[in-house]
């Protein structure tokens, strides 16, 4: 019986260890996604509708930690992008395109001020947006700079 009791505790601490664990991933593995042009009677344009792949969809509303460049939008209000490339590269040139930026939602609005190009790394829960136009396709809500 104790053997048994053993086993499911360790099963147990296993599950609990893995369903709350975060997961570092890069900017590769948000590249599974396609874009369509799609019509927004809304706002009466055309812009690219995303289908996220299987990879990307499993990490939906999971803890993931991620590497980019910082790209300041309001710092007085905390919001940033982060971005596969830096923007002094071009960072939406080449082969970027929506799925190499993140919006950063933080708990908090940040106090430190981070500088354009500023390489850091994050972790939050990841959001997926294929319905609000006014916000980018990947969101770290809840997020924080990992040291």
């Amino acid at each position: 019986m104790d053997r048994i009791k053993y086993l499911i505790s360790v099963l147990f601490i296993a599950f609990v260890l893995t369903g709350f664990s975060q997961e570092n991933i890069t900017w590769d593995v948000l590249s599974n996604v396609k874009f369509e042009s799609k019509y927004y009677k809304n706002i009466d344009e055309y812009l690219w509708y995303p289908t996220f792949g299987e990879e990307v969809l499993a990490l939906e509303g999971k803890i993931i930690q991620i590497k980019g460049y910082l790209i300041p939008v309001d710092m007085e209000e905390g919001i940033y992008v982060l971005s596969a490339n830096p923007y002094s590269a071009c960072y939406f040139c080449g082969n970027a395109g929506p799925e190499s930026v993140m919006s950063l939602k933080f708990k908090t609005i940040p106090k430190k001020h981070y500088d354009l190009d500023e390489v850091a790394t994050f972790e939050g829960e990841l959001a997926l947006n294929d319905s609000d136009v006014n916000e980018m396709n990947y969101i770290l809500l809840n997020c924080r700079e990992v040291k």
